[in-house]
């Protein structure tokens, strides 16, 4: 029913007392519509997240799911070696001094660098006084000859003699005692004379061997003695060596015959040696050896400068992963292998070599398996991932490689 109220000033008593009471009723209703929205609002997002997208968890899954680049490593076979770095020297330097008396000066026929035979004449020293002293000795020599010529004469007539009575037997025995004198005083200066002979010729100073010429240190007109220490310096034959610091390590991985790569610091000369003596000792202080390697003459090796060099010391055939796909622990060395359920796994592994073009691992992995080649310190075991395969570093197919290592 509808019913009509009208309102006049004499009811507005009234009016005022039934607007009171019903404001209240719309303020309560109010409060129940908020609450229920509310309510309907939770259970929606909680049908949401739990019911309803049964059709989507796949998608869900994947989405979640960390994008990893993987690869299959295989194996490589690998030259190792180790790099070094040392003093070039001559394998068998010679120094050459003064052998005889010394004396001034007079020429230096070779200079650093030059090339010599054995017995050449490096410098002459003067000999005028020995060569006065040769031509008095020589003088000696025919007076003792002469006298020697005439006792043997006197000794001949008396001879002739005896046998007529005319010379007596001592007198015969005084005659073959004067020659004999002569004879022997005849011996005694060819003696002095070889003597002196002997002297001059050790005046000059000359190559012990063939080589080559190293250092000078004598000019014309310097006056030198067998005090005068080292005038030359010779590399027998032209050999150098290098020198090359090893860790105590590193000593026990390289053998006598060893080869080796050799760069002189400021070429790009690649030189060929081979190890021919490994110290015997290590240095208490360093903790290294040295390993003498053997080169051949080139005019970009010179004593005294630096070298580096590649050592190989041997081959193994093993996977090799760039270094951001091995991760290390308190626990040790690990890499992520990406199982079928693409699904990681921490394998713990064993690394060798370390080069520019990775590491190499020795235990741990055959090659075979599925390795996470980055993002691996951000995954847990049991992860799942999505993994995009990348090339590999490595093939069986591969011929051995030289993969230089840094000495320890």
């Amino acid at each position: 029913m509808n019913y009509e109220t009208t309102i006049d000033a004499s009811n507005s008593h009234e009016l005022n007392t039934l607007s009171g009471s019903g404001g209240q009723a719309p303020s309560s209703r109010r409060k129940w519509v908020i609450g229920a929205i509310v309510a309907l609002l939770v259970v929606g997002a909680w049908w949401a997240m739990h019911g309803g997208g049964t059709a989507d968890d796949g998608a869900d899954v994947a989405g979640q799911a960390q994008v990893v680049s993987v690869v299959v490593p295989g194996q490589t076979t690998i030259t190792a070696a180790i790099n070094v770095t040392g003093t070039i020297a001559a394998r068998r330097q010679m120094p050459v001094g003064v052998a005889g008396e010394g004396g001034q000066v007079t020429q230096v026929l070779v200079d650093a660098g030059d090339w010599v035979r054995a017995g050449q004449v490096l410098a002459v020293i003067d000999r005028e006084v020995q060569t006065q002293q040769i031509a008095s000795q020589s003088a000696n020599v025919a007076v003792a000859d002469a006298d020697a010529r005439l006792a043997q004469a006197n000794l001949d007539r008396a001879l002739k003699l005896v046998a007529k009575g005319f010379i007596s037997k001592a007198d015969i025995d005084r005659l073959t005692a004067t020659r004999d004198a002569a004879v022997a005083r005849v011996r005694v200066a060819r003696a002095g004379l070889g003597e002196l002979g002997a002297r001059a010729a050790r005046l000059n100073i000359v190559a012990p061997a063939a080589g080559l010429v190293l250092t000078r240190a004598v000019e014309p007109g310097q006056v030198v003695s067998s005090g005068s220490g080292v005038l030359f310096s010779l590399a027998r034959d032209g050999e150098m060596e290098l020198q090359a610091r090893l860790s105590e390590a590193d000593m026990g991985r390289i053998a006598i015959g060893s080869t080796a790569d050799v760069t002189p610091v400021g070429t790009t000369r690649v030189l060929t040696g081979q190890v021919w003596q490994l110290a015997p000792t290590i240095d208490q202080q360093s903790r290294q050896g040295i390993a003498r390697i053997a080169l051949g003459y080139d005019a970009a090796l010179r004593p005294g400068g630096f070298a580096n060099a590649a050592l190989r010391s041997g081959t193994i055939v093993a996977p090799l992963l760039p270094e951001s796909a091995i991760l290390s622990d308190e626990k040790g060395t690990y890499v992520f292998v990406v199982g079928p359920d693409n699904k990681v796994q921490r394998r713990d592994v064993k690394t060798g070599e370390v080069s520019a073009k990775g590491i190499s691992v020795i235990e741990g992995i055959s090659g075979t398996e599925k390795i996470v080649l980055r993002a691996g310190g951000f995954l847990n075991s049991g992860d799942l991932v999505q993994p995009v395969p990348m090339q590999s570093q490595s093939t069986p197919a591969k011929p051995a490689q030289n993969l230089p290592v840094q000495a320890k």
